[in-house]
């Protein structure tokens, strides 16, 4: 057991897959001799070699085009797209060619790709370098969608993507890759829990709270701050975005009859929207308050001097905490937000 930064344990999880099967390749933009943008992998191409870690042209298009024969012919690669915003140039190859092989030869083709997307803001960047399109790809049947939160998730969590046979799509939030936490490298990723489970971080009997990526802190901040207030609210990190683990969240639901669903991405069309209806069909005898949603604004990615109004905050969310809880606040009295 040892303490890592998030990216580091990214890091590590990357040359233990690499160790553990040479068909395992990492493909990218200035991910070789520069260690990637983020440094996530860093030394990497060092010690495996340029025919293992491969520095791409900036084409994410041809980076998944070639990664899908790579995975055709029995390779397992690794690929980044080294913002999130980039991602939409290969758009077409994901949906139209990733998600769709395996059902089009009735199973004789695997896809056994992982694609690492650095997605969120709360770094200072623009449009483009802060985006949230993870529901585009929960909404493509055939794709494997998970969003880690913290270290140990993200050492054992991309070990396990890359080990599927189906193509995944692994959302690092890129604000949390400084956070620090202990990491244990003997977990072996086969034993580990699947990274389809959710997790219950904290018990609570008032509220449910789903949250994944770089929201999962600050869930756990609101439980602190709501627990002074009498409020006990049980935290659920998603994790898996597609398929969701349902059964972990509706004994929760059915347990607090109250539920409220955090992420960065835009209200409309976003996931929270997807996870408030099925746990209402699942849950309806149940409810106390209907499901509420925190979210990020539907709006184009603000300037940097202002993502901290448009990404959730400890306060946001606990004002949702407060509505579901029919306690009187300042935030809805003062903008009429209501979902």
């Amino acid at each position: 057991m040892g303490t890592m930064t998030f990216a580091r344990a990214i890091n590590a999880g990357l040359r233990r897959a690499m160790e553990n099967d040479p068909k395992v390749l990492l493909m990218g933009e200035d991910i070789g001799s520069l260690g990637g943008v983020f440094r996530v992998t860093d030394g990497l191409q060092k010690d495996f070699g340029a025919h293992r870690v491969l520095d791409t042209p900036l084409a994410e298009s041809g980076i998944i085009g070639t990664a899908v024969g790579l995975a055709y012919r029995g390779y397992r690669p690794v690929c980044e797209i080294q913002f999130d915003g980039f991602i939409y140039p290969a758009f077409d190859q994901i949906v139209s060619q990733v998600a769709k092989l395996h059902y089009r030869t009735q199973g004789l083709v695997r896809v056994p790709l992982t694609i690492r997307v650095p997605f969120g803001g709360g770094i200072g960047s623009p449009e483009h370098h802060s985006e949230s399109p993870e529901a585009y790809f929960t909404h493509t049947s055939g794709l494997r969608v998970i969003s880690v939160s913290n270290p140990q998730d993200a050492y054992t969590m991309i070990q396990q993507a890359i080990a599927s046979d189906d193509p995944v799509l692994y959302f690092e939030p890129k604000r949390r890759y400084h956070d620090k936490g202990e990491v244990d490298e003997s977990v072996d990723p086969a034993t580990a829990p699947s990274m389809e489970a959710a997790r219950v971080l904290t018990t609570g009997s008032d509220v449910t709270l789903v949250a994944y990526g770089p929201l999962v802190k600050t869930a756990l901040d609101v439980a602190l701050a709501a627990g002074d207030e009498g409020v006990s609210v049980e935290v659920i990190d998603l994790r898996a975005l597609s398929p969701v683990d349902y059964p972990t969240l509706e004994a929760s639901v059915r347990k607090t009859g109250r539920l409220v669903i955090a992420h960065e991405a835009g209200m409309n069309g976003g996931l929270g929207a997807e996870l408030a209806t099925s746990l209402t069909e699942r849950c309806f005898n149940h409810l106390e308050h209907a499901p509420v949603r925190v979210t990020g604004f539907d709006v184009p990615y603000p300037y940097s001097k202002l993502e901290m109004h448009h990404l959730p905050d400890l306060d946001r969310i606990l004002d949702g905490v407060d509505r579901v809880m029919d306690r009187p606040n300042s935030l809805t009295s003062l903008d009429g937000a209501d979902d």
